[in-house]
């Protein structure tokens, strides 16, 4: 079964994203496909490459960063949302004429389109947050 994953929850202040990686990790595990990961509002915080855990604590967006690369998983920061949230890839930086960026190598920057195919090619779809 192939699904994708729709993220809305803060890697800081909500279960959310530490759940959807478990769901991510059981899934591959039992032999499914995982299409496409779509963060999206708050959780768009799991792509910034800024993001520095407690110690006593796992950070998850070095996580998810693993996990995508381990397992060639699509993860997508909703442009919108990132860019009203500070966080910006290399081409976002330069058109606003910021200092740099600050989005985690292995994530991208789309629009709500990416999601969109993802419910259209995906046999489940599966949210986290609220």
């Amino acid at each position: 079964m192939k699904f994708s994953l729709l993220i809305l929850g803060s890697p800081q202040s909500s279960p959310a994203v530490a759940s959807a990686l478990k769901f991510a990790q059981a899934s591959i595990a039992g032999g499914h496909e995982l299409f496409r990961v779509f963060f999206f509002h708050d959780a768009v915080a799991t792509g910034n490459r800024l993001t520095v855990a407690p110690q006593d604590q796992a950070c998850l967006p070095l996580e998810w960063q693993g996990f995508a690369k381990q397992h060639n998983v699509d993860m997508v920061l909703c442009v919108s949302s990132a860019l009203r949230r500070g966080i910006v890839d290399q081409r976002e930086a330069e058109r606003y004429r910021l200092d740099g960026s600050n989005m985690l190598e292995g994530f991208e920057l789309s629009g709500l389109g990416q999601w969109v195919e993802a419910m259209l090619l995906s046999d489940r779809i599966v949210t986290f947050g609220g």
